[in-house]
């Protein structure tokens, strides 16, 4: 199933409640939360206490982004601030498989980041134990930035891999998705979308977002 799941990063700080709400009413299926810690990425946003209040306005799934070093730290806190997704970077986590099973062992879904420059094999033998895989189509750490064309092929190759062995594991795709191209991007096999800019910088968040739901179904 395709799936809109809008980058708050991009969203007024000031007024995320209204915005949040913009968003649910125009059909977003998860609510994407980028945590960044100026360590993993040159960049800080927010934690585990901002998202437990986010919590309080709306049951929408929170897809919990974690781009920070050693994220195993901070699993537990990201769960009960009420993570319904954690996603962490292949290149952060050195124990790799155990921080998966810390995810799940919660009853939440796992996924695994892969910036641009990182292959897939270099997850191999994870695969088996994800519900998502995160494709990053730009070099993560801001909004706005442009979508490298080049990760076709990487994404392609995911979505291959996943139906050879029969594997049940979503593909997402994170940077630079845009009206004009979110089409393109679903043809190469990815079905959850992360929209950042695209629907934040709109004059109108909730009709931005029912273009981009329309556009995949």
């Amino acid at each position: 199933m395709y799936k809109i799941s809008p980058s708050i990063l991009s969203a007024d700080f000031s007024d995320l409640k209204s915005e949040i709400n913009k968003i649910v009413e125009g059909g977003a299926d998860y609510i994407h939360l980028d945590v960044m810690d100026g360590l993993f990425v040159p960049n800080i946003t927010f934690g585990a206490p901002v998202i437990k209040n986010l919590r309080k306005i709306t049951n929408k799934p929170f897809d919990v982004h974690l781009m920070i070093e050693r994220p195993e730290r901070y699993i537990d806190d990201f769960v009960d601030a009420g993570a319904d997704i954690i996603t962490v970077h292949q290149e952060s986590s050195v124990h790799l498989h155990r921080t998966i099973q810390q995810i799940k062992n919660h009853g939440i879904k796992a996924g695994v980041s892969l910036n641009p420059a990182t292959p897939i094999e270099t997850i191999e033998y994870v695969l088996e134990n994800l519900d998502m895989v995160l494709i990053m189509t730009v070099n993560p750490g801001f909004g706005g930035q442009s979508l490298i064309k080049e990760m076709k092929e990487k994404v392609m190759k995911l979505r291959s891999i996943i139906e050879e062995k029969n594997l049940d594991i979503d593909i997402q795709v994170d940077g630079g998705v845009k009206l004009d191209n979110i089409e393109e991007i679903k043809s190469w096999g990815a079905n959850i979308f992360v929209v950042g800019s695209g629907i934040f910088k709109a004059k109108d968040i909730k009709s931005e977002t029912q273009k981009y739901k329309e556009i995949l179904f």
